[in-house]
């Protein structure tokens, strides 16, 4: 089993939506993430140096979130993804990212999203 360093539960406020009111008025997206590497050096060391700084990572998501508009949930997972992949020496990343207030027609639903999964 793989270690994990687990953000879940982050919410943003952004525009995005594959709908122009959705672009223009905003709502809220909420972000689940995990980047697996090895964690022992941290747990022995107890350095920060020695593992990723989860606040760097919600930063990171924050910029992505709160950035320019993206019209699918796609898009912003596999940016999310593949950021985290370049920018930091992680084995895997999985994202989820839910819109719970979702423009479904007469659905009641608690969110519609995604979940992808990258490796190196």
């Amino acid at each position: 089993m793989a270690d994990k360093i687990v953000l879940e539960g982050m919410i943003f406020y952004g525009f995005h939506g594959a709908s122009t009111a959705e672009q223009e008025v905003g709502q809220r997206f909420l972000v689940d993430l995990e980047v697996e590497r090895d964690l022992s050096p941290a747990g022995l060391s107890d350095d920060l140096d020695d593992t990723i700084n989860y606040s760097k990572l919600f930063k990171l998501a924050r910029e992505i979130l709160e950035g320019p508009s993206r019209k699918l949930l796609e898009n912003i997972a596999e940016t999310l993804a593949q950021r985290i992949l370049s920018e930091y020496p992680v084995d895997a990343v999985r994202v989820r990212v839910k819109k719970p207030e979702a423009p479904v027609k007469g659905s009641v639903l608690a969110y519609a999203g995604v979940e992808i999964t990258r490796r190196r």
